[in-house]
């Protein structure tokens, strides 16, 4: 005898009724449907997902998407080089710049071929329910120079479906900027091939509206010598995570997942990664700061996977977190999985409070109080923007911050 269905919660039950009503499915989006069916959202019950709940989705009402999103074009870094701009998850051809020199496609979901819905139940939900992505091609041997891809929203729920593919030798800069006014999902999935020399440079903005769910995974596979370099700086969001799954797949490949997560109020933010030393000489490096108020809670879970084959393996895995309140929380995790012999590997977590020393310090020399915290988290934040090279995109990502302290007593 079969044993009964599980039950299925209501916000899982919306969702599949989302894809029945969706005319036409392909076997791509039913079998991940089927998956979505046996397994439904997330739950701290499951490892991965011990200290973030998707609970609130449950209560939360999404806004209905409104018109005027495109007026949030204003709020993107100003950054002049090509766009790519996602309204609600749709690409938006009067609103973007395309790029000359690489391929970008659009109109429907570019799945790539690195996502597992098997094992990943957000993005089971995005297989399922995806309607539109970029892919964007860099071939062998180009420079890319830079490229901005925006989502802006207003509302709703969306699951765009994005695939980025370097060649051999290319080089490309990629700017990802979240945007938004009121309640609404978002849950992106990327996958990124970066083939043999090959660099790919990801900078990441997340400055959700401050009702919105952001929830997004990214695969990276990175070739012989080539490079993944990433930045992510999270400041908005009710509840946020954002998984990164790097394999290294090529002898001397390398990896840097650097973040920056400047939390307040009620807001949970998770970053986590998992990076795969899958290759002789590969590298990895991250540095993960958090600044939290409030009752801010924000959550880091690293873990650097090295296998047998990968020797010489090379990796480091550092978080940092500031509580400015009481209240704040942090869960730190990271993790080393080796079956490797000669390997130089290390990880470490720490959290503290502002140095009393050093705020007496300022204090005493006539910097208002504020003033002198807002010194100190810069400070502290410096180690993890310092790898950004592209200036434009740091001088915006450091004017993000200094806003982000304005109007804050803690």
């Amino acid at each position: 005898m079969n044993a009964p269905a599980k039950p299925l919660d209501a916000v899982t039950e919306a969702f599949l009724a989302r894809y029945e009503a969706r005319p036409g499915h392909d076997s791509v989006r039913a079998d991940a449907a089927v998956l979505f069916r046996a397994g439904g959202l997330p739950s701290p019950r499951e490892e991965a997902w011990h200290y973030t709940t998707l609970r609130p989705l449950a209560d939360a009402v999404f806004d209905a998407p409104r018109a005027d999103a495109a007026m949030l074009l204003s709020q993107l870094p100003n950054i002049e080089a090509p766009r790519l701009v996602f309204v609600h998850g749709g690409f938006r051809a009067d609103l973007s710049v395309l790029p000359s020199g690489i391929s970008v496609r659009t109109g429907e979901p570019a799945w790539g071929k690195l996502a597992r819905p098997a094992t990943e139940k957000l993005v089971a939900l995005n297989t399922m329910l995806a309607q539109d992505g970029a892919a964007i091609d860099v071939a062998d041997g180009i420079d890319g120079g830079t490229l901005v891809l925006a989502s802006l929203a207003t509302g709703g729920a969306f699951h765009p479906r994005h695939a980025i593919r370097l060649g051999r030798g290319a080089r490309l800069t990629l700017i990802e900027a979240n945007y938004g006014r009121g309640a609404y999902l978002h849950n992106p999935v990327f996958s990124v091939d970066v083939a043999d020399d090959a660099t790919f440079t990801h900078l990441r903005i997340q400055n959700e509206a401050a009702d919105a769910f952001h929830l997004s995974t990214l695969y990276a596979e990175v070739g012989v010598r080539g490079t993944y370099d990433s930045f992510l700086l999270a400041l908005g969001g009710r509840l946020a995570r954002m998984e990164v799954h790097t394999r290294l797949a090529g002898e001397k490949a390398t990896a840097h997942l650097n973040a920056a997560q400047l939390l307040g109020g009620s807001q949970h933010a998770d970053f986590t990664t998992v990076v795969t030393h899958d290759a002789p000489a590969t590298v990895s490096r991250q540095t993960v700061k958090n600044v939290l108020t409030g009752r801010a809670r924000g959550v880091f879970q690293g873990k650097i996977a090295v296998s047998r084959v990968a020797q010489k393996t090379d990796g480091y895995q550092m978080n940092q977190a500031l509580l400015l309140s009481p209240e704040a929380e942090i869960d730190s995790k990271p993790e080393l999985e080796i079956y490797a012999d000669d390997v130089k590997c290390s990880h470490g977590s720490t959290v503290g409070e502002l140095d009393p020393d050093q705020l007496f310090y300022l204090r005493s020399r006539g910097v208002p109080e504020a003033e002198a915290r807002s010194l100190l988290v810069r400070a502290f934040l410096n180690e993890a923007l310092d790898p950004i090279a592209h200036e434009p995109a740091r001088r915006a990502m450091e004017g993000m911050i200094a806003t982000w302290w304005e109007g804050r007593t803690v």
